[in-house]
């Protein structure tokens, strides 16, 4: 995977950054979702006030969130993939924009540390990218028990 991070807040220690980075590679190895090494996307650490933003602006949604991904091979209507393999062009599967301070926030809450809230927004993120919702039972069931094996292989358990 070519994974470029990005610190907006200056707040993440160089070891969490090689745990994203590790996390995502170590996700990025799961059968299912077949991903070629030369793979790209990207992280992006944030504020709330400018995940806020972003949510507000893309999601019509007026407050801020711990995690948005930004899939870039969603498909809208009357829109077509494309697959740019054929031309030679590395797959990128889009962007994920974490909030830190929703990451100390949920850590705190639940109870558990902050590199594991970061592990698990990281993750929750990628799985989005790689086409996994929530939407419904089914697929909040499948997402979220593929979310928790690789968590807890990974070795980051709740």
């Amino acid at each position: 995977m070519d994974i470029t991070i990005v610190d907006k807040t200056n707040k993440i220690t160089d070891e969490q950054l090689k745990l994203v980075s590790d996390i995502i590679d170590f996700a990025s190895e799961t059968p299912s979702l077949e991903l070629a090494d030369d793979t790209e996307m990207s992280v992006t650490f944030v504020t709330n006030e400018e995940i806020h933003e972003i949510n507000r602006k893309y999601r019509e949604k007026d407050a801020p969130t711990d995690v948005i991904s930004f899939a870039l091979e969603d498909e809208g209507i009357d829109e077509m993939s494309l697959d740019f393999s054929k031309f030679g062009i590395p797959r990128n599967l889009g962007d994920i924009i974490v909030s830190v301070e929703k990451i100390t926030e949920q850590a705190n809450e639940f109870n558990h540390s902050f590199e594991r809230e970061l592990g698990f927004l990281v993750v929750h993120g990628f799985l989005h990218l790689n086409g996994y919702d929530h939407m419904t039972e089914p697929d909040e069931k499948e997402m979220f028990g593929l979310q928790r094996k690789i968590l807890d292989d990974y070795g980051l358990k709740r």
